[in-house]
């Protein structure tokens, strides 16, 4: 059985990279989605149900829209995670559309199964901050976000050369004053 850490790298080596069978190395057959997005910038159904329709949300559609994605979170599971781990992330990444670079940053709240322990029961996205940035701040995005630890950084690993482009600031902010969160009992 996967831990909790293997649990959400899978998760984020399938969405970032466009791999919808690494799901089921990570989620139960039954999981359950939520996001609350906080901005206008992009959009995202508010649930999913089920393994597949998950994978059709979070990585077939996003793969669809997104290239580049570079994700990280800001905290690693520890012991202390193993029915539920919230920490923050933060996300860069292109639209294959028009090339604007998307930033963005927020919270994941991972619950696991007792009776499958490290499979992702449910996962509650939030969406705090996503700014779009204009193509020619791609090169910058890129170089900084793929330099970071993946996909455990600190909130310090990720602000030392965080690139000083305008739309930075809200991002910076939010990393700036990321801490880990204590997981509910």
């Amino acid at each position: 059985m996967p831990t909790p850490s293997d649990a959400v790298a899978t998760y984020i080596l399938a969405k970032d990279n466009n791999r919808p069978f690494l799901m089921r190395h990570a989620f139960m057959q039954d999981a359950s989605l939520e996001m609350l997005v906080k901005t206008d910038t992009i959009s995202f159904p508010s649930s999913a149900k089920g393994l597949t329709e998950i994978e059709n949300v979070l990585i077939r559609r996003f793969g669809i829209d997104y290239e580049n994605v570079y994700t990280v979170c800001l905290s690693r599971p520890t012991e202390a995670n193993l029915r539920h781990f919230p920490c923050h992330w933060l996300v860069g990444m292109s639209a294959k559309a028009d090339g604007k670079v998307r930033v963005g940053c927020g919270r994941y709240d991972w619950f696991f199964s007792g009776a499958h322990h490290g499979l992702v029961e449910k996962l509650v996205i939030t969406i705090d901050v996503m700014e779009s940035l204009p193509e020619v701040t791609l090169a910058p995005t890129m170089n900084w976000i793929a330099k970071l630890p993946y996909p455990w950084c600190t909130p310090e690993e990720a602000a030392k050369d965080m690139p000083r482009i305008e739309g930075f600031g809200r991002l910076g902010a939010f990393v700036k004053h990321s801490r880990p969160i204590a997981p509910d009992r």
